[in-house]
């Protein structure tokens, strides 16, 4: 028959198991979301030194085509930072689901643990007592079958 602490410590090493592979889930999650942010931080550095260019050649004079083209350029990388944004918005949501769900199977493998803990030393509490009893029956038993034998250690 096995063990109750046996089951339970199957039980555990499987939350364990499960929950490391949540934990590596979540390390990529969170890989992805430092890239995605460097990404957005790039392209608003790229249209900061771009706004600089537009801004010296409209100091120097430029024609309108080469303003409108500017302007126009400018236009689509604040559409491609918003969208960036955006997807850097539901990466950061998507790293906190994941998080709750890894410290949702933390707290649940923490808390096998303790009953693991808990069955473990009642099963040695209870060896412990059985064999108390035993050496004691054996020890009844031996004085019982020798009567003349009262010396005293």
């Amino acid at each position: 028959m096995i063990k109750k602490s046996q089951r339970i410590k199957t039980i555990v090493e499987i939350k364990a198991a499960q929950e490391k592979n949540q934990l590596e889930v979540l390390g990529a999650s969170q890989r992805k979301l430092t890239a995605m942010q460097a990404q957005v931080d790039g392209l608003k550095k790229y249209r900061m030194d771009y706004q600089d260019k537009f801004n010296q050649l409209g100091n120097v004079g430029a024609n309108v085509g080469q303003l409108l083209e500017f302007r126009s350029f400018m236009d689509k990388l604040d559409t491609a930072i918003a969208g960036q944004e955006l997807s850097l918005d539901q990466s950061r949501a998507d790293l906190a689901a994941k998080r709750k769900i890894w410290e949702n199977m933390h707290n649940r493998t923490e808390s096998l643990k303790k009953v693991y803990d808990s069955a473990l030393a009642t099963e040695i509490k209870q060896e412990s007592k059985f064999e108390q009893l035993a050496q004691d029956e054996r020890a009844s038993r031996l004085g019982r079958n020798n009567p003349g034998n009262t010396s005293n250690a």
